[in-house]
């Protein structure tokens, strides 16, 4: 009888709960792809679902590792020399696995130089950087305050998810950025410190930001009557280039001695927006053209695709012990939690800043629309728009998106800030429980 797999090498299945798992993370691809055809976040979801269908191809391979094991007590990185930083290096209870993609693994290449490096979520920053306007924010400083209130959510789903039992405590914190509403700091902060993760964690934030105007709107009618969603506010001042020049400088150098862990980020968005607000030559001005189009969109589709492929069964493999699929069924049930707890992340973030600009309401009088508290998660622009159409609705002549974008970009560096603060404790001072 002819063997049709000689011919068709992708009929080689072979183990048929693998392949359920692959078909489960397919169908999940296709989900995303979908979504993307549907002009939901397309730039994000298109490439997101590509890499989850071509890595659980079967016989394909392309996110497959290479791995060797060894006990922990008997391993040191420092014996892997210069490569330490070229493998996974994956703690398991007492053996240590080590991995590196294999030579024809393109997808588990795409990840390992673009998202593992930090080198995509970095570009994606320049490039955000290079089109966003902190106008607002040194015109009415005060939004930094509601900005940090909006973190709320981070701090809040952090505790929830440790207090659960079913994430350690570096999974907890990176679940917890997500309330952030910043995509490029979850991935940043997943691949630091929970990159087993960072597949999920993507889907949830990109997924929650894409919803923030079916999100936020109930919560922001529930805790702002209407008779004050209307309120006007004060207008605001003109802020120069220079200004905004001298804010960078300050802010860098006090994040570089304060959360250092953050200043790659911070670093990264300050030079995009620099290029932008310069206006020194012509050279300058076709940067800022190259960085906010072709470099934030090259940066976006390849980080997409690598972190696609990190919901694979091959690129899971590193961090399960071999032949126990039910640690792939236990991921898949973590992964459908971290989206519930994103939508928690995202609740607790914009109460947090609608209460805070309650608070500066009451102290400056009335001077302050509690509406643009639901800008402080830092989905830019679209949490700002939340506000001002919230605002309108009541009052055609209300206009409060200029204030609103302040907490918004605030909320972007609040967000930066605590995801290296967690990076920092994590790498410094966290150790793991012996056998987990």
């Amino acid at each position: 009888m002819l063997d049709l797999s000689l011919i068709l090498p992708g009929l080689v299945l072979g183990d048929p709960v693998e392949l359920g798992i692959r078909l489960v993370f397919m169908v999940w691809g296709f989900a995303l792809l979908y979504l993307g055809l549907r002009k939901i976040e397309p730039l994000l979801m298109l490439p997101l679902g590509v890499g989850m269908i071509l890595a659980n191809a079967p016989a394909l391979h392309l996110a497959r590792y290479a791995c060797e094991a060894f006990l922990a007590t008997e391993f040191s990185a420092s014996d892997l020399g210069g490569l330490s930083g070229l493998a996974n290096i994956i703690t398991l209870g007492d053996v240590v696995k080590v991995c590196t993609p294999e030579p024809t693994a393109l997808l588990s290449w795409v990840y390992h130089l673009v998202v593992r490096t930090e080198i995509g979520p970095i570009l994606i920053f320049v490039g955000i950087g290079a089109i966003s306007d902190f106008r607002p924010l040194l015109s009415y400083p005060v939004g930094a305050l509601i900005g940090s209130a909006a973190q709320l959510g981070i701090t809040a789903v952090t505790l929830i998810a440790f207090s659960s039992g079913f994430f350690s405590l570096p999974e907890s914190m990176a679940i917890g950025v997500v309330g952030g509403a910043d995509g490029p700091t979850t991935i940043y902060t997943a691949t630091n410190i929970a990159p087993n993760l960072i597949g999920p964690l993507t889907i949830a934030v990109y997924s929650y930001i894409a919803l923030v105007p079916i999100i936020q709107p109930p919560i922001v009618r529930v805790l702002v009557p209407r008779s004050v969603r209307g309120m006007k506010m004060p207008k605001p001042r003109e802020v120069s280039s220079k200004e905004i020049i001298i804010f960078w400088i300050i802010v860098a150098f006090v994040i570089s001695f304060l959360v250092s862990a953050a200043l790659p980020l911070v670093i990264a968005l300050a030079l995009g927006n620099i290029i932008r607000e310069s206006g020194i030559s012509e050279v300058v001005a076709r940067y800022g053209k190259t960085v906010a189009d072709p470099l934030l969109d090259t940066a976006t589709i390849l980080t997409m695709i690598g972190v696609g492929s990190t919901l694979s069964y091959d690129f899971l493999s590193q961090y399960v012990t071999v032949g126990t699929h039910e640690a792939y069924l236990t991921f898949i049930g973590k992964a459908f939690l971290i989206l519930g707890l994103g939508l928690v992340a995202f609740s607790v973030s914009t109460v947090g800043g609608i209460a805070f600009a309650w608070a500066l309401n009451i102290a400056t009088k009335g001077k302050v629309n509690p509406v643009i508290g639901c800008a402080g998660v830092s989905a830019v622009p679209i949490s700002a728009r939340v506000a001002q159409r919230e605002a309108q609705s009541v009052d055609p002549t209300t206009y409060v998106l200029f204030h609103a974008l302040a907490p918004n970009v605030a909320g972007v560096i609040g967000t930066a800030i605590v995801a290296g603060y967690y990076i920092s404790f994590i790498k410094n001072f966290y150790v793991p429980l012996p056998g987990g």
